[in-house]
């Protein structure tokens, strides 16, 4: 299913807003997905019986290589499925299932060519080698799934990334063929697309899961929220509005003892000031 919203695409470039990558815009695509999934094998199992479960991202399915037997694409060199009309910017989904089906082969050749655009351009170099990600490296993995500080090294790479990194789809040539969803669920949500740093350090914890309700972005927590803002922000274009709004935040952290994020609100006020 494509995903690619219409949203701002010059927001990299803007050092005062905060990039969010444009899978989470939306609506959380695993809700979306696997809805739709769910009424296609009921229909399925009206038709013909059978049981089945539907998978999005949310089990240890080795869905990529499963895309690639099934005749959906290739993986590329960032290690995301390509498809020669569709690019990267779509989410897979899997239905498993006990009916009997005919067993086919449709293999689509790997069309990368000798192109290293994902390669060069990742900012914290993660893609070490055709199809050879360190996840420790990769921005996505330093602002979602690390929970923790995130090192001093990658912090000024990072840039204004604050969920998420987009990089290596952006400059993927193929993606000049991608499509623009049609799911009104992915449509942009609060303006994310384009949001101001200041804007987004005044919300306070309860702000951050009413506007996050049902999204992706809820797969980070508020500290780790305030945390990434906090490195975007160390990035930034230093302002008397900008040192204000990470002064409040530094008293909020402070007052409920988070160390981590205070370190890091830290790190940016010292950033602003040299």
């Amino acid at each position: 299913m494509d995903y690619m919203p219409v949203a701002s695409s010059d927001t990299l470039d803007d050092p005062k807003r905060g990039f969010i990558s444009r899978y989470a815009l939306g609506r959380d695509y695993h809700k979306v997905l696997r809805r739709k999934l769910a009424k296609l094998a009921q229909q399925i199992q009206k038709e013909v019986g059978g049981n089945y479960r539907a998978f999005v991202d949310s089990a240890p399915v080795l869905e990529k290589p499963l895309a690639e037997k099934a005749g959906l694409g290739w993986v590329g060199k960032h290690t995301l499925l390509l498809n020669q009309n569709a690019g990267s910017y779509f989410f897979l989904g899997e239905i498993f299932t006990d009916i009997p089906l005919p067993l086919t082969k449709r293999v689509v050749a790997d069309s990368c060519g000798a192109c290293k655009a994902c390669i060069t351009v990742c900012p914290t170099q993660a893609i070490i080698g055709p199809k050879k990600l360190d996840a420790r490296r990769c921005i996505s993995y330093l602002t979602i799934e690390n929970k923790g500080t995130i090192p001093i090294e990658f912090r000024e790479l990072i840039g204004n990334r604050i969920f998420g990194c987009d990089d290596c789809q952006i400059f993927c040539p193929w993606n000049r063929f991608a499509q623009q969803t049609i799911e009104p669920d992915f449509t942009v949500r609060y303006g994310l697309d384009t949001p101001r740093l200041v804007d987004l350090l005044k919300w306070d914890e309860q702000t951050f899961f009413q506007r996050t309700l049902g999204m992706a972005i809820r797969r980070i927590n508020y500290q780790q929220w305030v945390r990434n803002l906090a490195v975007a922000a160390g990035n930034s274009v230093p302002s008397l509005e900008l040192k204000q709004v990470l002064h409040t935040k530094m008293n909020e952290m402070s007052m409920s003892n988070e160390s981590m994020v205070l370190e890091h609100l830290s790190w940016a006020m010292n950033q602003l000031s040299n």
